[in-house]
C-alpha cells in the first residue's frame, strides 16, 4: 500500500524573514543572505529575524523558558498549522502525530571555558576532563536540553499531542525525519503528521565545536559552491539560525477537511557511505534512482561548503540533472545541520506551489556522514 502524501502546511523561519513567500522571493533573487560579522568574529552567521513571538507563542512564560532554538521551532511549527488550516482544530491536533529533528541545548558556558583554560596546563589532560565533567556540570543541563523538549513545547502551546518521536545527529536526521514521516503516512499507518525542526546558529559553543572539527568558513560570505575554490574563499559552512515545519497529509484525509494541496512528497531516499573519494556521487546516484527522480527541473541542494565533498555533490548534480537551475540553501538561508532536509523540502513545495517547477529534487549531504535525496511534484 502506497499513498499519496500531500504538503498542505509550511513553516519558515530564516535570515530571510518568515513565511513561503519571504523566501521564495530570496530563492529568486539570489543576493547574498544576511549576515553578522562582529558578533563572533572572525566567523559569521546568517542571524534569525526580529520576531513578534506573541504570534505564535501568546505567554510570555513560556517564551521565557525556552532558548532561542526552541523558541524558533514552535514558532514555525504555529506557523505550519496556521499555512494548514489546523491552528483551530483542537480535535485534529489532539491525533496529530510529530517528528522533530534537532541538537541538543545551550552549554555552560562558564564552565566550558573554565575547563578549556585549564587543560592548557594540566599534566594529564584525561583525568582532568573526566573529573571537571563530573564535578563541574549540573545534571541536569544535557537531559533538560534534547531535542525533546522542542517536542514538549509544540505539545503544551499548540496543543498536538498525538505520538511524537525526535531525532538528533546532524543533517542526517532531518532526512530520516521526513523520511519516516513520509512512509508512515503513504504506508496508511497515519493521516497526518507535523515534522520539522529548529536550529540556533548565535551561540558560541556550536561554533567552537564546529571550528574544532575544522567545518567553518571564516567571514566574509562567499557562495556555497565556490568556497574552497580559490584562495580568498576557504572551504566550510556558514551556520544559519532557521527553523522549518511541515504538515504532510494523506491525499483523503487532505480532501475530507478540503485542504489546498502545495506539492506532493514522493519519496525520501537516505544513506550514509563513508567520506572516500568517490562515495558522495555513487551514494547520490543510487539515492536519485530510489527517489524516483526523472527530470527535475529545479534542484535545491544542502551542501555545507566542506570541501571536496561539496565539489563532488555539485559536479553529481550536473550530471544527474542537465540543464536544471541548481541552488544552494546555504546560499538563503545559511547551514542548519539537521533542518537541511526540512528546510529543502519546505522549500521545494512553495516553488512547486507557486507553479515554479515541476519537479524539484532536494539534496542533503552531510558535511561528516550522511545522504538523503527528496523528491517533490505538484499535487
Amino acid at each position: 500500500m502506497s499513498r499519496p502524501v500531500l504538503v498542505t502546511g509550511l513553516g519558515l523561519v530564516s535570515c530571510a524573514g518568515e513565511g513561503i513567500e519571504a523566501h521564495l522571493a530570496a530563492l529568486e533573487a539570489g543576493a547574498a543572505p544576511r549576515t553578522d560579522t562582529q558578533t563572533f568574529a572572525p566567523y559569521c552567521v546568517h542571524p534569525a529575524p526580529s520576531i513578534a513571538w506573541d504570534g505564535q507563542i501568546p505567554k510570555r512564560s513560556d517564551q521565557r523558558q525556552m532558548e532561542a532554538w526552541q523558541r524558533l521551532g514552535v514558532y514555525a511549527a504555529g506557523l505550519a498549522l496556521d499555512s494548514a488550516g489546523v491552528k483551530g482544530d483542537a480535535a485534529l491536533k489532539q491525533a496529530l502525530h510529530l517528528v522533530v529533528a534537532a541538537g541538543g541545548g545551550e552549554r555552560d558556558y562558564a564552565v566550558d571555558g573554565a575547563i578549556l583554560t585549564g587543560l592548557r596546563d594540566a599534566a594529564d589532560p584525561g583525568a582532568y576532563l573526566n573529573e571537571r565533567l563530573q564535578n563541574d556540570l549540573r545534571p541536569t543541563l544535557f537531559l533538560a536540553q534534547l531535542s525533546n523538549l522542542l517536542a514538549g513545547n509544540i505539545a503544551i502551546v499548540h496543543g498536538v499531542t498525538g505520538a511524537s518521536r525526535t531525532f538528533m545527529g546532524e543533517e542526517a536526521a532531518g532526512v530520516d525525519a521526513l523520511r519516516i514521516a513520509q512512509a508512515r503516512v503513504a504506508a496508511g499507518q497515519i493521516d497526518a503528521i507535523l515534522v520539522g525542526g529548529s536550529y540556533s546558529a548565535e551561540r558560541p559553543d556550536v561554533l567552537v565545536v564546529h571550528e574544532m572539527g575544522g567545518y567553518l568558513a571564516r567571514a566574509p560570505y562567499h557562495p556555497v559552491f565556490e568556497r574552497g575554490t580559490r584562495i580568498d574563499a576557504p572551504a566550510g559552512f556558514i551556520l544559519g539560525s532557521c527553523a522549518a515545519f511541515l504538515m504532510l497529509e494523506s491525499e483523503a484525509h487532505a480532501a475530507a477537511r478540503g485542504a489546498q494541496a502545495l506539492a506532493r512528497l514522493d519519496r525520501v531516499a537516505s544513506d550514509r557511505a563513508p567520506r572516500i573519494p568517490g562515495s558522495v556521487a555513487h551514494s547520490l546516484d543510487v539515492l536519485w534512482a530510489q527517489a524516483g527522480l526523472a527530470s527535475p527541473d529545479r534542484v535545491l541542494s544542502g551542501a555545507s561548503g566542506v570541501a571536496p565533498i561539496t565539489a563532488e555533490e555539485q559536479d553529481a548534480i550536473a550530471r544527474l540533472a542537465p540543464g536544471a537551475d541548481v541552488r544552494a540553501l546555504g546560499d538563503v538561508i545559511g547551514h542548519g545541520l539537521e533542518i537541511v532536509a526540512p528546510f529543502g523540502a519546505a522549500l521545494a513545495a512553495g516553488l512547486v506551489a507557486a507553479g515554479s517547477a515541476r519537479e524539484v529534487a532536494v539534496t542533503t549531504v552531510g558535511h561528516r556522514r550522511g545522504e538523503g535525496v527528496l523528491r517533490l511534484t505538484q499535487a
